[in-house]
């Protein structure tokens, strides 16, 4: 559209004073690199788990975590209504530690007291439950053989009647195949299935077991529970009776055996004993004496006795040797020396009462002396008497201790005979001591196994018999539908977490500090406004959050140079389809907004847009102006935003990077600075192009636009390094297509934090 001469924005005598401008050499040190340095001296990262960022990670993944979740739930669920229903029923065992005994005896059984172990027990009667011996008992017993549920088709759950396609097994196959199986590899097969459902589980700290039974029969697992505990009980009682008529068979067998030997051992004794002329008394040591040592016996007895009556009498008789014997015992005792000295004693009394009257030689006086020495002379002859009884009574004793010394002597060499010839007498003696002491234990053993065998009580009893369940065991549809929903919720988290892993993309504005070192300018949300004129209504609502964030925009970048926004500014992306059009064509329209003269200039020569989004006509534009066929007011349009003027692309070139890179661009760039009062080039992508670095050379300023979760690290990285590769001013970059939920929605501008949420803004220190 052509314009007055006051109004036009190009005089053509501009181009050549301004062109040297536009070429200005740029510092060694960006500005980008040190605005990012302080940001990140200023706000150091911290260790600790930021839950937000997690829950951002779930709401972008949501519906992955959603589309997970079903698949399992609906799985789970599928799976529990298509599975057959099992039934349990439970019976519980008590298992003391001994059977009780009304006879007590020691265990005919190896397993003493002294070595019972609790768990060891009751883990091999688990194991006993378990065994192929007591489950073959139950199949037989309840004729599980003809049981339907192993004959015919097992029961049908409610889904699998309406979806025939999960039926299994053919009837007719099945009963050709049961036809040729022996019953014997039947009954194996059916005691194997009852292996297989039965569960023994301990009750801890006791000495209880429940036996548990599944089936899809509900009465079948009460039987069978039931059936299993009776076998159990049985099979224990038969195992105890068993070994106690084993026993019983053992010991009178054993019995008939030391009987026979007993009776041969005697037989070879008493033999023995009558050829060697061996006469045993019963009833002593080793079971009797021979007579030789009895008699022995008996003359070592009478000589002691006769050394001690010796020993006594050569003692008495030592005393009386040349000494007085008045003093002993045998003359003080002697009755008839008491009455001699009594006698004495009288006629000495009646003397010396007459020697006061008559002379000794009186005839009475010698009278009574001759009486008193005749008296006197009875006594001595008393004592002689006396003296000589002892020497008789020493002498027998010392006789009579040397007869009996020799008669043991004699006894000795008697007895030391015959013990040389009895050592093989005690041999047979001891075995038959031995065989006897065998035949009494085996004998008694006998006996009390036959007494005890039969009153012994189980030590296996029921508590709780199994009774028909009222309602199936599993599937459980309440609990299989918790578990699927925690595994669908765990595994569609886990899957989300998985996904943003090898998601490579910049997602927030920490990954544009971080990874591209480059201060976010601005955050643009997400908007589904892709023509002119809804672009207009957005940038153009107050209470739009895509229009508040392209002002946030305009304001970072009017202190984003000391000079304040430049005045040409480039905006590219790293390759198409991330915004950076509708965020040049947006942020031109608020800066026009502001009362600034703007310039937009769609110089992406390869696919241009910025025609379609003003509603203009692009028959002419940029590219018949740089292959010097029109001038610049021929190529700029007016458009309906106030103050904002649009050069578009024109007729796509086969050659934009040689056009790009002509003198007269910038030209056309330093004639237009002069013009308006910014200039905003919508550069094309940089990957893969050459034209973004020739437009970012010449421009003042340029920023790169990415978009989040669409444009990769790598990329990224790439294209910032061929920005700088050209020495462009690449001072930040805008992050676009932000999602209200599963991003952090926030940005930072001069130390402050602005989040949208609802119609308010908040603003706060950081």
């Amino acid at each position: 559209m052509a314009q007055s001469d006051e109004n036009q924005p190009f005089g053509p005598s501009d181009a050549s004073s301004h062109a040297s401008r536009a070429l200005v050499e740029r510092q060694a040190t960006l500005p980008s690199t040190q605005v990012i340095q302080d940001w990140l001296t200023d706000d150091d990262e911290e260790d600790s788990i930021n839950l937000r960022q997690y829950w951002a990670v779930i709401m972008r993944r949501k519906w992955t975590v959603l589309t997970f979740f079903a698949i399992v739930v609906v799985a789970g669920m599928t799976a529990t209504y298509l599975t057959t229903p099992i039934y349990r029923a439970t019976t519980t065992l008590q298992i003391d530690q001994e059977e009780a005994k009304v006879v007590q005896y020691e265990q005919v059984q190896s397993n003493a007291q002294s070595s019972w172990n609790t768990e060891e027990y009751m883990r091999t009667q688990q194991e006993v439950l378990r065994s192929r011996a007591i489950a073959e008992r139950v199949v037989n017993e309840l004729n599980l053989v003809e049981h339907p549920l192993f004959n015919g088709k097992p029961k049908e759950s409610g889904l699998s009647k309406l979806l025939p396609w999960s039926k299994r097994g053919n009837p007719e196959k099945e009963a050709s195949t049961e036809t040729s199986i022996a019953l014997a590899d039947k009954v194996r097969g059916i005691t194997g299935a009852v292996q297989g459902s039965l569960t023994v589980e301990p009750v801890a700290n006791s000495r209880l077991l429940r036996v548990s039974f599944d089936s899809p029969d509900a009465k079948l697992t009460a039987q069978v529970a039931n059936a299993i505990a009776s076998v159990f009980i049985n099979h224990n009682l038969a195992r105890r009776m068993d070994a106690t008529a084993y026993a019983k068979t053992f010991l009178q067998d054993r019995l008939q055996q030391v009987q026979a030997k007993l009776e041969d051992s005697e037989k070879a004794l008493v033999a023995f004993a009558r050829q060697e002329e061996l006469i045993k008394t019963t009833g002593g040591e080793n079971g009797g004496d021979s007579v030789d040592t009895q008699v022995l016996q008996g003359f070592t007895g009478a000589l002691t006795q006769a050394q001690q009556e010796r020993i006594k009498a050569e003692s008495l008789y030592n005393s009386v040797q040349g000494t007085s014997i008045d003093a002993l015992s045998e003359v003080t005792d002697n009755k008839t020396i008491q009455g001699l000295k009594e006698r004495k004693s009288k006629l000495e009394a009646d003397y010396q009462e007459n020697l006061k009257i008559y002379k000794p030689a009186y005839p009475k006086m010698q009278q009574l002396q001759s009486q008193i020495n005749e008296t006197q002379d009875a006594i001595n002859a008393e004592i002689q008497n006396i003296r000589a009884a002892i020497k008789t009574r020493y002498q027998a004793a010392l006789a009579q201790e040397v007869a009996l010394s020799s008669k043991v002597q004699e006894s000795k060499r008697g007895i030391l005979s015959e013990q040389d010839r009895s050592i093989q007498y005690n041999i047979l003696k001891r075995e038959v001591e031995t065989n006897r002491q065998l035949y009494e234990g085996l004998l008694q053993r006998l006996k009390e196994v036959g007494v005890a065998g039969g009153v012994g009580t189980n030590n296996i009893s029921v508590v709780d018999k199994a009774e028909v369940p009222d309602g199936p065991y599993k599937p459980d549809p309440r609990r299989n539908l918790m578990i699927a929903i925690f595994l669908g919720l765990a595994g569609g988290i886990g899957l989300a977490f998985l996904f943003e892993h090898l998601d490579d993309t910049i997602k927030q504005a920490e990954d544009l500090e971080q990874i591209l070192g480059l201060p976010v300018l601005g955050v643009i949300p997400f908007s589904r406004a892709q023509t002119g004129g809804k672009l207009y209504h957005e940038n153009y609502d107050t209470r739009s959050h895509f229009s508040e964030a392209h002002r946030s925009l305009r304001t970072a970048l009017q202190f984003s140079t000391p000079e304040g926004m430049p005045k040409v500014l480039m905006v590219t992306s790293t390759s198409m389809g991330e915004g950076k059009s509708t965020t040049a064509l947006s942020l031109a329209m608020q800066v026009a907004q502001a009362g600034k003269k703007v310039l937009i200039i769609d110089s992406d020569l390869r696919k241009a847009s910025l025609h379609t989004n003003l509603e203009l006509e692009n028959q002419t534009g940029l590219t018949n102006y740089l292959a010097g066929s029109a001038k610049p007011v021929d190529i700029t349009s007016n458009t309906e935003v106030p103050n904002l003027f649009a050069i578009t692309s024109g007729p796509l070139p086969p050659n934009p990077a040689e056009l790009i890179g002509s003198s007269k661009m910038v030209s056309l760039l330093s004639l237009a600075s002069e013009k308006f009062d910014h200039v905003i080039v919508d550069g094309p992508p940089v990957l893969g192009l050459a034209d973004a670095p020739l437009l970012g050379s010449i421009a003042d300023a340029t920023i790169l636009v990415v978009e989040v979760g669409g444009t990769r690290r790598d990329f990224a990285r790439g294209a910032v390094k061929r920005l700088r590769g050209t020495r462009t001013h690449l001072i930040g970059g805008v992050l676009t297509k932000m999602r209200s939920r599963g991003h952090t929605y926030d940005y930072y501008y001069s130390g402050h934090y602005y989040q949208y949420g609802g119609n308010s803004e908040m603003q706060q220190l950081t």
